[in-house]
């Protein structure tokens, strides 16, 4: 089957609310409306520059979705710090980033915790972006496969099969993340296997042919057609070069 790349920028805690609109301007400058037909592509703010990008894009009537980087899975209450989905999708997410190795590892989120945040996203019409990977001490000691499929087998737990199609896993190995050092092709394809495998495992081989598998772990406009030459590699979700618009729209061209 094939699938349509997804190119999605996560820029972390990065950019005020006048950078995040020159950066947002810059990508819809150089950004050709054509492209979309052959790559979608994302990006994913802090809370504060969300609704200011989705100005941008709607002004240039350019459709770049907009993600958040994180969600809380109750509707409202005594939840101090946190954002609802209804929050997001009034602002206009398309997308929410859940599970990024920063947010089990100096924040302490669950497994547990991703599946509830993936059951009330897809629930509540925002695609989940589900981040997955090993530290460097899982992969030396070769456990990997069995690490990053048991952490998938976790987030779509009690996820319908209809419901699942939404959603995007996204492969970021922590040793790679911000890092400089990325995975060889070969590496990023062998994990992306295996995560479609696991899908195909809980669902069906149609439902898993058909959902998208990003790399994230230093992808950038320099290894970016390698890696996305790889059979299992739908995408990219990008961090450090995704806050230039000059690199990231290398990514989404070697995307296309």
């Amino acid at each position: 089957m094939t699938r349509k790349n997804l190119i999605a920028g996560n820029w972390k805690m990065n950019n005020t609310i006048g950078e995040a609109v020159v950066l947002a301007q810059e990508i819809s400058y150089d950004f050709y409306r054509d492209w979309l037909e052959l790559v979608d592509v994302a990006v994913c703010p802090p809370y504060v520059d969300l609704k200011p990008v989705v100005n941008v894009f709607e002004f240039d009537h350019l459709k770049v979705g907009v993600g958040a980087q994180n969600v809380y899975w109750e509707p409202k209450g005594a939840y101090t710090g946190e954002i609802s989905i209804e929050m997001l999708r009034e602002i206009g997410c398309e997308w929410c980033i859940v599970g990024h190795s920063e947010r089990r590892g100096l924040f302490g989120e669950t497994n547990e915790d991703v599946n509830k945040k993936v059951k009330a996203l897809v629930d509540g019409g925002i695609k989940p972006i589900v981040c997955v990977g090993e530290s460097l001490a899982v992969r030396d000691e070769g456990s990997y496969l069995e690490y990053v499929c048991a952490q998938v087998r976790a987030a779509f737990a009690g996820v319908d099969e209809a419901a699942a199609k939404s959603a995007v896993v996204a492969y970021e190995p922590i040793w790679a993340i911000g890092t400089g050092r990325t995975a060889t092709p070969e590496q990023a394809e062998e994990v992306c296997a295996a995560v479609r495998a696991t899908l195909a495992e809980i669902y069906a081989d149609k439902t898993a042919d058909a959902m998208r598998v990003l790399y994230g772990g230093s992808m950038n406009e320099g290894n970016a057609a390698l890696l996305l030459a790889e059979p299992d590699i739908d995408g990219g979700l990008i961090g450090g070069a995704s806050l230039k618009a000059k690199s990231f729209i290398e990514i989404v061209k070697a995307a296309m």
